[in-house]
């Protein structure tokens, strides 16, 4: 009997402190790319990141022994690391040459709407009612932040803001592409074997660019710190984070973590960076928040259709 009552009681608690780590992580990385970018730059800081990612979780895909699972799908898995990684990690290492982590964060935080709108093109998902509201009102909220933008902070030091935002918004759109491709192509694939994979071929797509984008001036130890961080734990411990999420509350309350992120990320901004959070940026991620609610269903409008629970 006190097994039976203790068990339910623990395993929120476990949802929720993993939940809150991997979005205080993920909402770090914004902070160890900005500092490892400005060091090295933005294909270097990339390639680096998935390189160090690989080493930490190669040798724990080896102990769980799903090395021929990863010999079995690496060609798909290696094309998921240049959708999922090595595309989005250069252009989010770029960006934030330029503006704010916090404002970057929000844009990041739009990744639910492209992948919804890329599932509806490419898999036919449907997108009714609230949902399609949703994407009006998601992208609306991010037409709004580039067209009256701020850097909140930010230093234009590679790219404008318009252009960081669009950096931003093509990182978001691979990460959405890539969802319906894992979905596509590589179901039931173990995840481990997927983020080692990805991370590995990442790691061969990035290595040509990083050996020619390498910064004749050797990095400080502060830069150094940060691309390692940013590889180990924002990276390969985030995804052991992330895949034991899945397992204990499934893929829709894991993926709700990207709401949560931008708010670390802010924070960090603020207090470690000295960075400006502006009403504009308040305004517009609200909006964003709200459409990337509803368009992944998180919130919904309406009726609940016949035959469903609400």
């Amino acid at each position: 009997m006190s097994t039976s009552t203790s068990a339910p009681a623990s395993a929120p608690r476990t949802w929720v402190i993993d939940f809150i780590v991997l979005a205080a992580i993920w909402g770090a990385s914004f902070l160890f790319m900005r500092t490892s970018g400005k060091a090295f730059g933005a294909l270097p800081t990339a390639g680096l990141r998935v390189m160090i990612a690989s080493l930490f979780l190669l040798p724990l895909l080896a102990v769980r022994g799903q090395l021929p699972a990863l010999r079995q799908h690496w060609k798909l898995s290696f094309t998921v690391g240049v959708l999922n990684s090595a595309i989005p990690f250069a252009c989010l290492s770029w960006a934030l040459l330029s503006i704010s982590t916090g404002l970057s964060a929000l844009i990041n935080a739009t990744v639910p709407l492209f992948g919804a709108a890329i599932a509806w093109w490419w898999l036919g998902d449907k997108l009714q009612g609230s949902r399609v509201l949703g994407l009006v009102i998601g992208f609306a909220g991010v037409a709004l932040l580039a067209l009256f933008r701020d850097t909140g902070g930010g230093h234009a030091e590679g790219a404008s803001g318009w252009q960081a935002i669009l950096a931003c918004l093509t990182a978001c759109f691979f990460y959405g592409l890539s969802a319906s491709f894992t979905r596509r192509f590589l179901p039931g694939v173990p995840s481990l074997v997927l983020a080692t994979g990805s991370q590995l071929g990442a790691s061969l797509a990035l290595l040509p660019l990083t050996w020619w984008a390498w910064p004749a001036e050797a990095a400080p130890a502060q830069a150094w710190g940060a691309v390692i961080a940013l590889g180990v734990v924002c990276t390969g411990l985030a995804y052991v984070i992330f895949f034991r999420l899945i397992e204990r509350t499934g893929p829709s309350r894991a993926l709700s973590v990207t709401y949560a992120i931008p708010m670390f990320a802010i924070l960090y901004g603020v207090l470690l960076l000295g960075e400006s959070v502006t009403l504009w940026m308040g305004i517009c991620g609200a909006i964003i928040m709200l459409g990337t609610s509803l368009s992944t269903g998180l919130i919904a409008w309406g009726k609940a259709p016949a035959g469903r629970k609400p």
